[in-house]
């Protein structure tokens, strides 16, 4: 199922780019449909091989939306083109941000969500780089815009991320503060962020430190959890804390059927 390109303008005073998003998986839910959340690859990946790991967990009132992203010239490659949600030139909260692709991303999964039934729960999920634009997406949803200044359309009522970093970390504090709404929406967005001792991609220090941030500027409900000895990969022990943090989460208990 292919959903096509995305064109999302961009506030500063370049022209505006526009992405070209590769194949969309969808999962379907194998019970009553509860809830829908977009779970998005990491660097260099694919929504493919996402979906057949996600169509596996005992999650069945979850639809599984697995886009794939852009393909395009990356800066930590060298400017090799690779799938990439925005461009990267450190996989840390550190790096220079790329606020153009960062908002055509989360604005793409935005409106994947957005044509979803309305009694139906929505959360976003996703691996490293995907981890991280999701992040992201939380953020825009908590402030009520995009980076662009455009409004963010959908309500969350899931994060998950997974060996992930917070891109625009340095100036999330100040998207926030003044704003009860912004507020509001912060703290009581559950969102869940695993990641292991072990990672040599994105390292541990860089997933622990943005869960920090996301707690400092009133993400109260952001919960970080390690994993001794996991590398930059998941494992079941990890799949089974996401099944049981969107279970809980998303009010999924007893509707098996």
């Amino acid at each position: 199922m292919n959903y096509g390109s995305s064109s999302i303008s961009s506030a500063a005073k370049t022209p505006a780019r526009a992405f070209d998003f590769g194949r969309t998986h969808v999962v379907r839910p194998k019970g009553r449909h509860l809830a829908t959340v977009v779970w998005l690859h990491g660097l260099g990946d694919n929504g493919a091989s996402w979906s057949q790991l996600l169509e596996t967990l005992p999650l069945p009132n979850i639809k599984w939306i697995c886009p794939t992203a852009p393909t395009r010239p990356v800066a930590i490659f060298g400017g090799f083109p690779s799938t990439a949600w925005f461009d990267v030139q450190d996989l840390s909260e550190n790096g220079p941000d790329d606020v153009d692709g960062l908002d055509a991303s989360a604005a793409h999964v935005a409106n994947l969500l957005s044509t979803e039934p309305a009694d139906i729960k929505l959360g976003v999920g996703g691996f490293s780089m995907g981890a991280a634009t999701v992040l992201y997406s939380a953020t825009c949803y908590a402030h009520g815009r995009y980076g662009n200044g455009k409004p963010y359309p959908v309500n969350l009522s899931a994060v998950v991320g997974l060996s992930g970093w917070l891109p625009c970390a340095r100036s999330l504090n100040n998207k926030l503060e003044g704003s009860e709404d912004a507020a509001r929406r912060a703290s009581s967005l559950p969102i869940f962020l695993c990641h292991g001792k072990g990672d040599d991609v994105v390292q541990f220090k860089h997933g622990e430190k943005s869960a920090q941030v996301l707690k400092s500027t009133g993400f109260e409900n952001a919960t970080f959890k390690a994993y001794n000895g996991l590398g930059h990969y998941t494992v079941p022990a990890e799949t089974d804390d996401v099944c049981k943090f969107l279970t809980t989460t998303l009010g999924l208990d007893g509707s098996q059927s």
